[in-house]
């Protein structure tokens, strides 16, 4: 597999946003890192998908959404969870299992939930999301509300018939919804072309009449510009598809060997890292220096051990409450 140069050149963006980015992908690095930390500790348990490597693309799209869109995710949701307001106490105090966490201790790394923010879910189900998110842009025409759903997935779900549908009812009813496919190439173990005789995963959106876009998801300025055109598309026309070209560097769970990659072809892909080549471009560009980057790396680390903190002081769920919210038949 040929990989791509990394990301270079100008960064076309506002000093402050570029600086903020940044800071996004610190913070949800900084927080992964230990959640694997705490794993090898068994302090968080279940299953644990890390994000690690493919940053640019949560903080990238968050950043050109509206506080009144609706979000949904996949099981790979911790940092689209953080970036959109979702405390990071309270989204460690879920990895734990505790009461004081986003879901009340009972979804943990998987079913990150907040209704306030607008953020529904985290989804362990494959292409689950997918005819939520049509759902929630449906609710959202019929009550002539202004704002879009951003559905997130992985290039796995595209096998799902749950992606057909959604497709075909969202461009069929012109739904005010944005498909953000997270491309990274392997659905669990298993390669793009081992699952999928038509690798173009644009061509499928296309083949319902859906707009397409498409970016380098390792290019957070390039994630941003691209997801600004998806939500402006969607604000005026109807659905749109985007697949953002990224790769994980970590297993696709916990509780995976790796053994369906070469680790060169992951060493090759790090030199695509979204946080040092965006760094080295800010640079390079006179817009950031190693103090600032460290001052940033310093906050997202003070934030990380705040809310590990948190988390520890937190409560369980006492064994009473066991069947609360629970329904049994009458």
């Amino acid at each position: 597999m040929k990989v791509p140069p990394p990301p270079s050149g100008k960064v076309e963006l506002p000093v402050a946003l570029s600086l903020a980015l940044l800071a996004d992908m610190l913070r949800i690095r900084r927080m992964e890192e230990k959640c694997a930390e705490l794993y090898g500790e068994g302090k968080i348990r279940g299953f644990l998908h890390l994000y690690i490597g493919e940053e640019a693309v949560a903080a990238g799209a968050m950043r050109a959404l509206a506080p009144e869109d609706n979000i949904v995710a996949t099981y790979r949701e911790h940092g689209h969870a953080l970036l959109r307001g979702v405390s990071m106490d309270r989204i460690m105090a879920e990895m734990y299992g505790k009461r004081e966490g986003c879901s009340g201790g009972r979804g943990g790394s998987m079913h990150l939930f907040d209704a306030a923010a607008r953020f529904y879910g985290g989804n362990a189900i494959v292409g689950g999301g997918l005819p939520l998110a049509a759902g929630l842009a449906l609710a959202a025409k019929l009550k002539k509300e202004s704002r879009i759903t951003a559905c997130f997935f992985g290039e796995g779900a595209v096998a799902e018939g749950a992606f057909h549908e959604s497709m075909n009812l969202a461009q069929l009813w012109r739904l005010p919804v944005a498909y953000f496919c997270e491309n990274n190439l392997y659905a669990m173990g298993t390669a793009l072309e081992r699952s999928e005789s038509q690798t173009d995963l644009c061509a499928k959106a296309a083949s319902y009449g859906m707009a397409t876009l498409k970016a380098d998801g390792m290019d957070v300025a390039a994630v941003h510009k691209t997801a600004q055109r998806a939500r402006e598309h969607v604000a005026t026309k109807g659905p749109v598809f985007v697949e953002f070209q990224t790769y994980r560097f970590r297993a696709h769970s916990m509780f995976d060997p790796e053994l369906y990659r070469d680790k060169g072809e992951v060493e090759a892909w790090k030199e695509r890292g979204p946080l040092h080549t965006f760094s080295a471009r800010l640079k390079a560009q006179g817009d950031l220096t190693e103090g600032r980057f460290l001052e940033l790396d310093r906050a997202a680390q003070a934030e990380v051990d705040k809310a590990v903190a948190f988390a520890e002081a937190g409560t369980r769920e006492p064994a009473e409450d066991l069947a609360k919210d629970v329904t049994t038949p009458s």
